[in-house]
């Protein structure tokens, strides 16, 4: 077979495949989108002479990241939820600012958030859901990346937790309709990098109904369902004092738990509720920075590493800039570093467990496994080449510790995506990142003027 691109000369090739081989000296030939050889670059040099090379040469390449969680239209809520727990986070500035949105305010943070998660080596990320999933198809597809979409939906106005804006109240019909039209427009679009699934944005806020026909839909398309669970205290005392049951239990009595199901933290979930979710093949979701910064405790209280070793699918998430970190390396030291601190043990979550998380099982929590997360002949040509000659990444023993404890999104040149490179010496090549961020810089005053938070959120220390 032929190859049209050799990327080649990597002086630390990790391929995450099934036997977690790391190349010295690695290379990677791509043909039509697909990887077609891996191996040594003298070896694939000689047998693909009329390929187009990148050079890796100092460099670390991996499989494309897998962001499994991330909110893009609260990008440009960065800085407007500091110092807020969990139900003030949501329904004092997090709804808020999100139904003060106007499309073109939504569209700002789309790009803004897909140019931080491309330049930072991500490939492919799964949308939390929002209102706008037509917009961040548009933009993700146009960049060349791959993402999963999905349309917000509730149906429950008021729970313990608070109550919603008047623009997120929907009936049960509305919600279930509106949801299958995204689905059915957006579902395989930009070549089929664009897929589209459902999505009820949290337990207390949906009915029985609503959840129970979303996993109906999901069956009948093929697709997955996702939505926050046992995030925080308060939404298991919720699920508890509504429903006499914790949340996930309450999946289980619906009948919904399966494996195209996506749970997003599980922080704060059972005993019983972690052997449903080894069970019933579900897949889930650590989003460290998340919960490290509106006090959570989905690590102080979380069970990551026993889901992992019991063989449950765990990715890694972002989750929104309202953290501050829209980085997944960074994301890897967090939850790696989290575990080891509150369990006071430095062997949990080894670097290598957590690459895993933000690649194979990213790639099956994105329902890719397969298509994406390694370096293996037939699978599609993510890749991601990390420069080596920066002091962070020196010195450079084992790239893979470096990678998780040292590493930032900073040190990404080159990103690829089906063959193609997105991103170049550290620019992205498929956006536009002076206008991105001057739109943003444009419309941050008015977003501000408009969720009322200006006073909430203005320094502590005097402005001169």
């Amino acid at each position: 077979m032929s190859a049209d691109l050799l990327v080649t000369g990597a002086e630390w090739l990790i391929t995450l495949d099934r036997e977690r081989r790391i190349i010295r000296n690695g290379a990677v030939a791509i043909s039509g989108g697909r990887i077609v050889a891996v191996g040594k670059s003298a070896k694939l040099a000689a047998a693909y002479p009329d390929a187009s090379h990148v050079s890796a040469r100092g460099m670390v390449v991996t499989p494309g990241l897998v962001d499994s969680h991330i909110h893009t239209t609260f990008q440009m809520s960065r800085g407007l939820a500091d110092e807020v727990g969990s139900k003030q986070f949501l329904f004092e500035r997090m709804y808020p600012y999100e139904a003060a949105l106007d499309e073109e305010d939504a569209l700002a943070s789309i790009r803004l958030c897909v140019l931080e998660l491309l330049k930072n080596g991500v490939t492919t990320f799964i949308d939390a859901g929002n209102y706008q999933p037509r917009l961040t198809a548009e933009v993700a597809g146009a960049a060349g990346m791959r993402c999963v979409v999905a349309r917000s939906s509730f149906d429950v106005a008021t729970s313990a937790m608070g109550a919603l804006p008047p623009s997120f109240i929907e009936t049960t019909d509305q919600a279930l309709a509106r949801a299958e039209e995204v689905v059915q427009k957006l579902h395989g679009t930009h070549d089929g990098r664009v897929q589209a699934w459902f999505q009820f944005r949290g337990l207390n806020n949906s009915t029985d109904r609503l959840i129970v026909e979303l996993k109906r839909l999901a069956d009948r398309y093929g697709v997955g369902v996702q939505t926050h669970a046992c995030f925080a205290r308060d939404t298991m005392e919720s699920s508890l004092a509504k429903h006499g049951v914790t949340e996930i239990e309450r999946l289980a009595r619906l009948g919904v738990l399966g494996p195209n199901v996506l749970l997003i933290h599980v922080g704060w979930a059972t005993d019983e509720e972690l052997e449903l979710l080894r069970r019933h093949d579900v897949k889930c979701v650590a989003a460290p920075s998340s919960s490290l910064h509106n006090a959570y405790g989905n690590i102080a209280h979380g069970h990551i590493p026993e889901l992992l070793e019991a063989g449950v699918t765990v990715g890694l998430g972002s989750d929104h800039a309202s953290s501050g970190v829209v980085d997944l390396c960074q994301e890897m030291f967090l939850v790696a570093g989290g575990y080891k601190e509150v369990r006071t043990n430095a062997s949990v979550l080894p670097p290598e467990r957590v690459l895993e998380m933000a690649t194979v099982n990213g790639a099956r929590c994105a329902q890719r496994a397969g298509e994406i997360g390694a370096l293996e002949v037939g699978r599609r040509a993510d890749l991601v080449l990390f420069d080596t000659a920066r002091a962070e990444w020196q010195p450079l023993y084992n790239p893979v510790a470096n990678l998780v404890y040292s590493a930032t999104g900073r040190s990404v040149d080159t990103v690829i995506v089906d063959g193609r490179a997105l991103v170049e010496g550290g620019r992205a090549l498929t956006l536009d990142e002076g206008a991105i961020i001057e739109e943003a810089r444009r419309r941050a005053p008015g977003i501000l003027v408009k969720t009322k938070l200006a006073d909430l959120v203005a320094p502590k220390w005097p402005v001169v």
